[in-house]
């Protein structure tokens, strides 16, 4: 299974300009491949091949004298890039004919300087370990890594990116074998709320954090100091950068948070299962700042591929389950309540419920029904994908952090 481990990097001032050259070339040749293939498509010609876009834009571009300076950096950070605007379009096609699952992919766009995220991505022939602990990377240089722990295999790619913080961070991903551990009775529902942030069906709640409420009067001077800055100004720059250090901040102790809880629930449990939210939908109601502040849809992802590494099962329970509708005790349903309601009596058996201890009871329930109901068994492993993403072509309207370490 390929894992993606994050590290954070100093680069000097050379290092940085080098760094930010590559960037520009590699967000150069991705915009030109784009615009090829557009032009194309207007025009009614076929579809540009890979091999062909890619003499286009790199080796006959270089002998141009609009685009010499493409050969100051290193040839795999280009060929990279386009191959990042390739899979953009194969993920496009895939969509829309069907192939793809899940949300429908927009077409590939173009990319700016100006945003919140700039990343290189390169293979084996661009970069290398040094002894002394270094990352070397191809027409940049020996950059300085802080180890937070050592690397469990040769990695087989490494993305360099800089995030809207000014921040460096080095992204490896390597493939490693699953740390299975030893199996274990017990099994969990998970019912996600935003009261608790998260109630086990042994009735164990987790209380929610609120990251971003408590950061909320920091940032709110911070965006007023931003927005009095003159734009184009020097001082606008230095203000900008402070409130997006503040929101990475957040993340940060966000994704900690759901490091920390989601290996202690796999570690404990041999199985474990979710309901499956409609985060999206939630995220456009007036509960929407509360809905990302919990951070829903990371955490279950955390769930599931440590489940994987670790040998565990991870299920989840449809959406339209109607599991506050439903006694955990006889079964009997007890039809919808409001919100407001959070303890009822079955009318059926008397059991007096709590309502997110019942839901994730019921959750459990229905997660054990779908897995001995599945057909067939599972031959191979199913393969995890690295995490979080490489250099591609979305970008953020938030700044983020490439990677999600595993810990």
């Amino acid at each position: 299974m390929q894992l993606r481990y994050n590290y954070r990097v100093y680069p000097d001032a050379s290092q940085r300009r080098a760094l930010a050259q590559a960037f520009g070339c590699a967000r150069v040749v991705f915009n030109d491949g784009l615009r090829a293939r557009r032009e194309a498509h207007a025009a009614g010609l076929p579809y540009i091949k890979d091999a062909d876009l890619q003499k286009q834009v790199i080796t006959a571009a270089k002998r141009t004298g609009e685009r010499t300076w493409l050969g100051d950096v290193s040839s795999v950070v280009l060929v990279q890039s386009l191959r990042d605007l390739h899979t953009a379009y194969r993920n496009f096609f895939s969509s829309v004919t069907g192939k793809r699952t899940g949300p429908k992919v927009a077409p590939p766009r173009f990319k700016s300087k100006r945003d919140n995220r700039q990343s290189i991505r390169l293979t084996a022939n661009g970069f290398s370990l040094r002894e002394s602990g270094r990352l070397y990377v191809a027409k940049v240089g020996d950059l300085d890594v802080r180890w937070s722990r050592p690397l469990p295999a040769t990695p087989t790619s490494v993305t360099v990116t800089k995030d809207a913080a000014d921040r460096y961070w080095a992204s490896f991903v390597v493939d490693t074998e699953p740390d299975v551990l030893p199996e274990l009775g017990t099994e969990t529902g998970i019912d996600l709320g935003l009261t608790y942030f998260a109630v086990l069906s042994d009735g164990r709640k987790v209380d929610s954090p609120t990251f971003l409420r408590r950061a909320e009067t920091k940032l709110k001077r911070l965006q007023k100091a931003l927005s009095r800055c003159e734009k184009g100004s020097k001082n606008r720059a230095k203000a900008r950068t402070k409130v997006a250090r503040q929101h990475a901040k957040v993340a940060d102790r966000r994704r900690d948070w759901h490091h920390r809880e989601s290996t202690k629930i796999v570690r404990e449990n041999q199985a474990v299962y979710v309901e499956d939210l409609a985060v999206s939908g939630l995220g456009r109601t007036r509960l929407a700042k509360s809905v990302h502040d919990a951070g829903w849809s990371q955490f279950v992802m955390m769930l599931e591929y440590k489940a994987l590494k670790y040998g565990r099962h991870f299920g989840r329970t449809g959406r339209f389950e109607p599991t506050s509708q439903v006694c955990s005790a006889c079964g009997v349903k007890d039809g919808p309540k409001p919100l407001s309601v959070r303890e009822w009596t079955c009318g059926d058996c008397g059991t007096v419920h709590d309502r997110d201890i019942n839901a994730a009871r019921n959750i459990l329930a229905a997660g054990r029904a779908d897995r001995l109901n599945a057909c067939g068994a599972q031959v191979r492993r199913a393969p995890v994908p690295a995490q979080r993403r490489e250099a591609g072509t979305h970008r953020d309207g938030q700044p983020t952090v490439v990677g999600i370490p595993v810990l």
